[in-house]
Parts: structure tokens; sequence; C-alpha cells
């Protein structure tokens, strides 16, 4: 089976001018043999969603028309905004909604769903969206609406600001996306409205954007990002954020925008795999976002000289939203309009300077968490998540059920490349449930096509071995499907487990089940509510790579040996001296410093091909 969301890189889906105008003849057409009597542009299977999904149909047919000035259109777009202003606002508060601050306000909002009291918590992005589908078509008038129409836009538009900002909690769902996707409406209706008024909107967007946004940001992996639904990354609404940062950078010049966004674009392209397999997140564990995510991934790509286009979008939404069976719905449309405006060349090439979080050479990476435990392993087109073992996920040494992986203490880490090699050393401060201090050393090396793992820690009692990974996806072309199989080699015995126990807290690799939906049937909340990263947590057991420690090691120390790809024999030579621990592979000589580090107690690698 393959997984449902992860499809092909986003930088390879044409972006040339002439790409663009067939995706909006396409529109077009299918537009024009929709649009009912009475203007209703909206997919006839369209239910949740929906109460901007019309008018960001007709603020796409409005830029067709500004680009090429299609007769048809004019018409259809009247008819179609004429639609909305009569049967698509709501100035009534919608029973049930919790999160008013003034009732009664009679400012107009829209609707997620069009029933009411049906499902109300949706409103505020739907009504976000709304603003940011009138601001496009403000954007496109001139000349293609009368000034009786383009004055009720601009009263409506207003009137949804003052609705986000003034008569609701802002920002409810605690998603980052949705909130600077508001910041971006604010920043666009400014310059539609009156000197003062625009003054005023613009700066009450930039001050809502300071204290409401950037002053919750939180911590992940050493930076500071925008919260997504209550968690710090979310990799189907992260790459949105960014391209709302990009808009707002791109409408407003301010600086601060370029400077969270290009914070956001490094994170990004630390956690994801050269491949462009991403998965994790509080909201939709392994979905991907495709043209909503182009512009931000393009824009802030280039800034930065990182080539985060290899993001693995869902190519089924590669132009603009759609249903099943295939036909345009009108959510996030203004996307493909700012995409189409923005004329930044994507950065192809991946970035030379060496990162903390991430390892990556050729078509080899590894992205580590906050605490530098790998979070996903990508060797020879196959992508490794961390195993679980008695409630314990991650990568490193076991001894009786109690993996060695959290540190206690200070995260050392030392980046080195010599002669084709590319190499990173991991000194972590373990305790085991003896009480003892043990220092784990983790080396990783590539030449670009394999990885060599090296794992020395302390000798511990008994026989321990090394969790090294679940073996979970793999490329297949322009997909990825779930995998259960690996091409890894072990200097020591190497088996590969399955639990023993069944339920949904153990993952079986073999079983045709996606992480993703493993993780949700683990969360506290429903699908599509819950925390599937906090769900995932509660995974007791998993298939799991286990590899025996090497022979030939000091007796002082265990060492791990894995390679993950490569071809021919591996067995590694280990010695010990004054200098540390010498390792000799078939492809390289690395020298491991001593746990204490040098004078300045960082710790010491050498490498030589």
């Amino acid at each position: 089976m393959h997984l449902l969301h992860q499809r092909g890189p986003l930088h390879d889906l044409p972006d040339t001018p002439e790409a663009y105008d067939a995706v909006l003849a396409d529109v077009v057409e299918q537009a024009l043999r929709r649009i009912t009597p009475d203007g209703n542009l909206e997919h006839p299977d369209a239910l949740d969603d929906i109460g901007d999904t019309s008018l960001g149909i007709t603020s796409l047919l409005a830029f067709a028309w500004q680009r090429g000035k299609d007769p048809r259109l004019p018409e259809a777009v009247r008819r179609s905004l004429a639609f909305h202003l009569q049967e698509r606002v709501y100035t009534e508060d919608n029973p049930g909604y919790p999160n008013l601050r003034v009732r009664n306000s009679g400012l107009p909002y829209a609707r997620y769903v069009l029933e009411t009291g049906a499902h109300p918590i949706g409103d505020w992005p739907s009504t976000a969206w709304a603003l940011l589908q009138a601001v496009n078509i403000l954007d496109a008038t001139d000349g293609l609406v009368d000034d009786e129409q383009r004055t009720a836009l601009v009263e409506l538009a207003h009137g949804y600001w003052r609705w986000l900002t003034e008569a609701t909690v802002f920002n409810p769902q605690e998603a980052g996306n949705q909130a600077i996707g508001c910041v971006v409406g604010g920043l666009m209706l400014a310059r539609h409205l009156p000197s003062e008024k625009g003054k005023l909107v613009r700066e009450r967007a930039l001050a809502v954007y300071a204290d409401e946004i950037r002053a919750r940001r939180v911590s992940d992996r050493g930076a500071l990002l925008p919260p997504e639904h209550g968690g710090a990354y979310d990799n189907n609404y992260g790459p949105i954020s960014l391209s709302f940062l990009a808009q707002a950078h791109i409408v407003s010049g301010q600086d601060v925008f370029a400077e969270d966004g290009e914070a956001l674009a490094r994170y990004i392209d630390a956690r994801l795999t050269n491949g462009g397999f991403d998965n994790g997140g509080p909201r939709y564990s392994e979905q991907h976002s495709a043209f909503e995510s182009v512009l931000g991934l393009r824009y802030f790509g280039s800034r930065i000289g990182a080539d985060i286009g290899r993001y693995r979008g869902d190519s089924r939404w590669a132009r603009h939203a759609v249903k099943p069976d295939g036909g345009v719905d009108g959510h996030f449309a203004w996307m493909l309009v700012w995409q189409i405006q923005d004329t930044t060349r994507w950065h192809r090439t991946p970035s030379t300077k060496p990162v903390r979080h991430q390892l990556r050479a050729g078509t080899v990476s590894v992205a580590f968490d906050s605490k530098m435990t790998p979070s996903v392993v990508e060797a020879d087109g196959t992508y490794y998540l961390p195993a679980a073992v008695n409630r314990q996920h991650g990568f490193g040494p076991v001894l009786d059920g109690f993996l060695f992986c959290r540190p206690m203490g200070e995260v050392r880490v030392r980046d080195r490349s010599a002669d084709g090699l590319t190499a990173k050393l991991v000194t972590k401060p373990v305790v085991g449930r003896d009480h003892v201090l043990r220092h784990v050393r983790s080396l990783y090396v590539t030449d670009g096509t394999a990885l060599w793992t090296v794992v020395a820690v302390e000798r511990l009692p008994g026989t321990p071995y090394l969790l090294a990974g679940l073996p979970y996806a793999a490329d297949d072309g322009d997909r990825v499907r779930r995998t259960a199989e690996a091409k890894v080699t072990s200097a020591g015995e190497l088996r590969l487990t399955h639990p023993e126990s069944e339920g949904v807290d153990h993952f079986d690799a073999r079983a045709e089940l996606t992480q993703e939906l493993a993780a949700f049937a683990l969360a506290a909340d429903p699908r599509g509510y819950g925390n599937p990263d906090e769900g995932w947590r509660h995974l007791v057991s998993s298939t799991a790579l286990e590899a025996e420690p090497a022979p030939g090691a000091s007796e002082d120390l265990h060492v791990f040996a894995v390679r993950y790809g490569g071809e021919g024999p591996f067995a590694p030579a280990f010695e010990v001296g004054d200098n540390g621990l010498t390792v000799r592979a078939e492809a390289f000589t690395a020298v491991i410093g001593d746990p204490a580090g040098d004078a300045d107690a960082e710790p010491e690698l050498s490498l030589r091909a």
C-alpha cells in the first residue's frame, strides 16, 4: 500500500506562466459549467469548509479575467459575487458558537457548515478564508464590477476583519496558519479602505501579529515557531504558515515576517528528509498540503538558499482544492492566486551549511529531534522511524527494557566532513535505572549513499542491544509505500522483531496500517481534533531493528555498529587509545574523543576516508 498523502516533491510541479494559464483555463471552464442561475459556484458535494468556497471560485475567475480578459467572465463574476453577498453572509450569532466576546454584534461572518448551529467551531477559520477571498477579488475588480458591488464587498471584508478581531476570541483553535492568514487579510484589506481606516487596520494587523502570534511562539529543535493546534509544528499546516508569512512580507514589506519566515524555513529544511518525507504534528500526523505550501516553500527556500521544495505534497491538490471526484473547490483559492503572482524561482540545491538537527548528504539524511535522537533516518530510499520498546521511543542502547537515549544534562554535537564524507557526533549523558551516569556517544557517517552508525557506551551489565529503528516507508517512484523491510547490516547479530502482543498500542509494520491512523487510534480526542503525536507516545512496542554489540570492542565499552544501505561486507574494527575510540570501517576511519571532550569540554571527532 502507498501512503495516501505523501506524493511528489512540490518543486517538480511546472510553475511557468503558461502552466498557470492552463490551470486557470481549466478552472474557468469548470466554473462556467457549474454556475447556477443564482450565481452559486460551490461544489455540489460540499458540506463543510463551505462558507467561503463560492467566493473563492469567484476570486479565481476575477484573477483569470485580469490576466486574459475572457469576455465570458465579467457576468459570471458579478453574478457569483451577488450570490455570496445575498446568500452567504451571516450577521446573527451562530447558536452554540463558544468563542464570542461580543454577543449580537451584527458583524458578518462566514460559516463552516451552512446549517444553523451545526459544527460552529469552524466559523473562525472560514471567516478568515472569506476575508482573504474578498480582498483577492478587490485586488482584481478594476473595470470588472460596478461601484455598488465593490463598495458592498469592501464593507463586508471590513466587517469580517472586525468580527475576527473584535467580536470573537482571536485564533481560538491555536492554529498558527489561521492566525497569520487573518493578519494577511487585514494587511491586504487596509489597501482598499480610506486612508485613515486603512492605517488603523494595518496597525492593528501588525499589533495582532506581534502580541497574539509572535509573542506566543513555541520552541522546537532550537527554533521559535508559530504554534499549530497546540503544538510547535504540524507537517500539514506548518508549510501553509510559511506561505502566509511570505504573503505578509510581500504585502507589508515588514522585516519581521521575513525573519520569522526564514526561521521556519530553516526548521523545515532541518527536519525534512532528503526525499521529502516527513511526519508528525499535533493535528494531521502524516498528511501533507500541496498548492497551499508552494508560495512559502519557494519564496523562503530562495531566501535561505535551501531546496525545501523537496517537501512531498499531496498532488491531488497540486493546483487548487478538489473534491473526491476531481472537481475544483474554492477552498484556499487565494494561495493559487498568490503563487501565480509571485515570480520567485525554486532554489533546487541543498544548503551546504551544517545544522545541528540534521545530517544530510546525497540520498542520505538523518533528522534529529530536540534531544538529538533521530526522528527520521533515510538511506537507500527507505525511511526509519524511532522504534518503541516498553513505552520508550527512540534509537539507542537497550538493557532489560530500558532505552538509553534520554539526556540527563547537556547534549553536545560535533560536525565533520572530509573526502566526500559527512559526519555528526552526538554525546549524551544518560542515567539508567541503576542511577549510574553514562555517556552515550553516537557517530553518524555518510558518503551520500549509505549511513554508518556507531554507538559507544560504558560497558553495561547483562546483554544489551541497540534499538536501531522501525522500517516504515520506502520511495516507490513518485509515491511512498509502506514497508516492513530494511537493507541494514550490523557488525553484531541483527534481528528484525515484531510485537508479540496485539492491540492499538503495539505497532506491527507488516500490517496495512499507517503511523497516522495508529497515532489517532491512541489519541485522547476524535480524529481531526486529537493530537496524534500524543497518541503515538502511548505506543508500547513496535517492529524494531535490534543489533547486538559489535565484536572486538574494548572490555570497558559496549559498541554497536550498523550500516543502513550500502553494499559489501561490514566488519568494522575498534581500538581504544589515548585519543579515544578509533573506528575503522570499509569507507572511513574515525576517532571519537573521550566523553569529557577537549579543553572546551566539546566532543572531539576526526574523520578521514
